[in-house]
């Protein structure tokens, strides 16, 4: 394809090259194929369960754990828009919908009800004031910023009316299981997060955190160190016409779209430490339903962390006489990260099996909560198949499954609520290049519209999905109580917002 000196002026501008841009418009023409599934990931194959012992073991471990750097990483960066879709709905075009109505009568018992007890007018009014630009207008802000539980004890909060964000959540949740001990062993603890955020959103971050920080560090005994970082533009993708030609603006110009969730891989390739936590911004529970949560968090990051050591000293036995440890290794690639060799493993020669099992060992590990599927939507836990005949873990998508395999979803038991333990430095103490374990061709094509337009997007592998296909994964089943997630408004009316 050909690009004018303006085209390559843009391309560039976003960090990209042309032969990459054209390389994205081939993935249009090509489409990206289905997972190789073989069956459904369940209780007990593929997805382990822990025992109240178990549970006991492995947080009393994380508790002891010494010198270990913890990050605690929350993609913040989308918007609420979705969440107060039907609002704008009502406000718009009089369409009244289920949730409005539930909403109306429970406005007393939202968290920012406070905030609208002074709006006159009917009902209307008050719910206009919820999302417009001269009321509170949540329908602009990130979801992080939204509050989203109201405490009795106003001291339990940062604010004046009690009420507390969704990222305050998640500070009081990192303060609980990812602070650690300062590097000149004062008593102080700290407890570093990390927030994806947009650029225009950034300062409405700040701010909060400068309002509430002192005070939650005063009440939680640690310090707080917040970090951001933006999605990056050399991660947008070129947007395509239904024939799959460059989609261009109305001045000529090309039309770059962010690629989903799966470009924050590059965000979380840049963080330092030595266990990250992933969860989702909207999925928090207030102070009294936190316990849960926190004790299987620390649960899958013990285990993580042993399933880490496990790995590091078989490398280390591979590399001081590596077919005496082979054998010991491949036992423990079956029994404990799950993955299955490749059917032909045995008749492999002896120096190919042991460049084999360090390969699998050698990389980046993740530990991952599975909930019970109640009706949620979310990815579900599959045993996928490699280009060898291999057997892996890994988190799909619909999408990624082919038609005739959809049956397979009937069969999942369980789903994904992004509840990961990720494990990143090799045994010889260096961060892995997660950019490395990458699935390029597990990306997804999605049809939208710019102006009344028609449009194909492309997406990059998501996060947690293609972006960490090749990392070693472990399911482990978790109660329905760790996952509270607010994807509409009204979700905040459930008893575990309450």
């Amino acid at each position: 394809m050909t690009f004018s000196k303006t085209d390559i002026a843009q391309i560039e501008a976003h960090g990209l090259t042309p032969a990459q841009v054209e390389a994205q418009i081939e993935n249009f023409r090509r489409g990206f194929g289905y997972l190789p599934i073989a069956s459904a990931a369940t209780v007990p194959n593929g997805i382990a369960t822990l025992s109240g012992q178990d549970i006991d073991r492995l947080t009393e471990a994380y508790d002891a754990r010494r010198d270990m750097s913890v990050v605690k990483f929350v993609p913040a960066s989308g918007a609420a828009t979705r969440m107060f879709k039907e609002l704008f709905e009502f406000i718009g075009e009089g369409k009244r919908s289920e949730g409005v109505d539930r909403l109306i009568a429970g406005i007393e018992r939202t968290p920012f009800y406070d905030r609208l007890s002074a709006v006159s007018g009917d009902e209307k009014a008050m719910i206009a004031a919820i999302v417009s630009p001269d009321g509170l207008d949540y329908g602009s802000l990130p979801k992080a910023l939204i509050p989203f539980h109201r405490y009795a004890d106003g001291s339990r909060s940062g604010s004046r009316s009690g009420s507390r964000s969704a990222a305050e959540e998640h500070l009081v949740e990192g303060a609980l299981y990812a602070a650690c001990k300062t590097a000149d062993k004062t008593a102080d603890k700290v407890a570093r997060l990390h927030f994806t955020v947009s650029p225009e959103h950034i300062e409405g971050f700040r701010r909060l955190f400068a309002r509430v920080k002192r005070r939650y560090e005063q009440d939680l005994g640690v310090k707080f160190r917040i970090a951001y970082s933006f999605q990056r533009s050399s991660t947008d993708t070129v947007a395509v016409t239904p024939d799959n030609l460059p989609f261009r603006n109305g001045d000529g110009s090309l039309l770059f779209r962010p690629a989903g969730h799966g470009a924050l891989i590059t965000n979380l390739n840049a963080i330092k430490a030595d266990l990250i936590f992933i969860k989702t911004v909207d999925n928090v529970a207030p102070d009294h339903l936190k316990a849960e949560t926190v004790r299987y968090k620390k649960a899958l990051g013990a285990l993580a962390i042993e399933l880490q050591q496990e790995c590091f000293a078989l490398l280390r036995a591979l590399d001081a006489d590596g077919p005496k440890a082979t054998e010991r290794a491949a036992r423990f690639m079956e029994n404990r990260l799950s993955y299955r060799l490749r059917p032909d493993f045995a008749s492999l020669a002896a120096g190919r099996q042991t460049r084999e099992v360090r390969r699998i060992l050698n990389r980046p590990l993740r530990v991952c909560g599975m909930v019970r599927n109640e009706g949620e939507p979310g990815g579900g836990p599959f045993w996928v198949a490699g280009p060898d005949g291999a057997l892996s873990l890994q988190i799909a998508e619909s999408s990624q499954i082919a038609p005739d395999q959809l049956h397979l979803m009937q069969q999942a038991t369980h789903f994904n609520p992004v509840d990961l333990v990720c494990a990143v430095r090799d045994y010889k103490g260096r961060k892995f290049n997660l950019m490395r374990f990458v699935d390029p061709s597990t990306g997804f094509i999605s049809a939208k519209s710019k102006e009344g337009r028609p449009l194909k997007a492309q997406e990059l592998p998501g996060l947690w999905n293609g972006a960490m296909a090749g990392w070693n994964t472990v399911f482990v089943e978790v109660p329905i109580a760790t996952f509270s997630p607010v994807k509409v408004v009204t979700d905040l009316l459930r008893k575990q917002h309450q």
